[in-house]
């Protein structure tokens, strides 16, 4: 099972000589970060959804979906229906922001590929498009059910409806009665009951607020408060990790805490708040002046691995920044600010086209996760927290 978790997330390099590009790219990593440049946040957000457009239009499979990642070794991969869902809101409001045709285009297609792909009782698959078992899984539903949202509420068409009301009640109905998520696990984490469905919560709050009176909120909220009986004093979360929960990613860990942040937003509920704050202040001392974390933490929130999990990192950036803005206390909007510029020096905004503004999955990029890809999720994270920072600083995206 361990070995073939490493070969879907982490370590997927094959036994064979490093290509050119690799080798480049390990050498510019060497050199490390410039601290006092990182580029410009317009910038760079303009590189990062070209990418994505990129990973759309290289998928191996051609299917409307988004791949799942352009990896150095082995080129662009097929399309990943979980991250597919959950880039949706982000082209949508890219449209918006921009006037931009071809972006609702894009995000149709993506909303057309998941309608077709979605089982009959409401679920969607685990990994990517061609991956197997083919099974329902809580996670990926939940975050392609973000994407239905987004689509209902913005197209109205009743096909993206009836998507979001089939995945939200699959949902709502397939909860455990203390709040947690079992009957349906991804075949591809390890085993375990999960706190960062937090995030699976969040798909759920997003239908409730297309479609209230359904029970779709009350039902993340209970999932939101079984992951605080995981939640630890000092804010850390037990049970949330794919592999290790002792030494969980910053990735899980910035998906745990979307979660409780988007919990408290949807029901003001000011305990959730405080939660969320315990999970942040334990974080705050991780980040380096320069704004490094380390790619993994223990339960006392130090390093646990020497690479920077640059996923992880930007969304913990926007989660910090949604917590200022409901505290108004600068340390959680400046950390936020010191996360995202580390990853925007990580970013390279020229290039060759398959690298350019993609993110990679770590840094150096041969660390353990995502080590030589850059990952579509990723790319769509980078742009959310840079959108809502450039928001709180008064900077228009053009």
């Amino acid at each position: 099972m361990l070995n073939r978790l490493k070969a879907i997330f982490f370590d997927s390099t094959p036994d064979v000589p490093l290509p050119a590009r690799a080798l480049e790219q390990r050498q510019m990593d060497a050199k490390g970060l410039a601290y006092q440049h990182p580029p410009a946040k317009q910038a760079s957000v303009k590189a990062a959804l070209e990418w994505l457009c990129r990973a759309q239009d290289q998928s191996a499979t051609a299917d409307g979906g988004v791949a799942r990642d352009f990896s150095l070794i082995k080129g662009w991969a097929t399309s990943y229906p979980e991250t597919t869902g959950y880039i949706i809101p982000t082209f949508i409001e890219m449209a918006h922001r921009s006037g931009s045709g071809e972006l609702h285009q894009r995000a149709r297609l993506m909303l057309d590929w998941c309608v077709d792909i979605q089982f009959p009782e409401g679920g969607f698959q685990g990994g990517k498009i061609d991956s197997t078992p083919k099974v329902p899984v809580t996670f990926n539903t939940g975050q392609i059910l973000l994407g239905l949202a987004a689509g209902a509420q913005c197209y109205e068409d009743p096909r993206y409806v009836r998507a979001m009301h089939k995945a939200a009640a699959w949902l709502r109905d397939s909860l455990d009665a203390d709040g947690c998520w079992r009957k349906h696990p991804t075949p591809f984490a390890a085993p375990g009951e999960k706190a960062y469905e937090t995030h699976v919560a969040w798909g759920l709050f997003e239908a409730e607020r297309v479609a209230p009176g359904k029970g779709y909120g009350e039902a993340g909220l209970r999932q939101v408060d079984w992951a605080l009986t995981q939640q630890a004093p000092n804010g850390w979360f037990a049970s949330n990790c794919l592999t290790n929960p002792k030494a969980p990613l910053t990735h899980t860990v910035g998906y745990v805490l979307r979660g409780v942040v988007e919990a408290h937003r949807l029901s003001e509920r000011p305990d959730l708040l405080a939660a969320a704050r315990r999970t942040a202040d334990g974080l705050l001392p991780a980040i380096s002046v320069e704004g490094r974390l380390p790619g993994r933490l223990d339960a006392q929130w130090k390093a646990a691995a020497p690479y920077v999990c640059l996923t992880g990192s930007v969304q913990i950036a926007h989660a910090l920044f949604l917590i200022y803005q409901a505290t108004g206390e600068s340390r959680y909007l400046q950390a936020g600010q010191r996360l995202n510029a580390f990853v925007r020096r990580a970013v390279r905004i020229d290039g060759p086209d398959d690298q350019r503004g993609g993110v990679p999955g770590s840094f150096p990029i041969e660390g353990d996760y995502g080590k030589w890809e850059y990952l579509n999720w990723a790319a769509k994270f980078f742009i959310d927290s840079h959108l809502l920072e450039m928001d709180i600083q008064g900077e228009r995206y053009v």
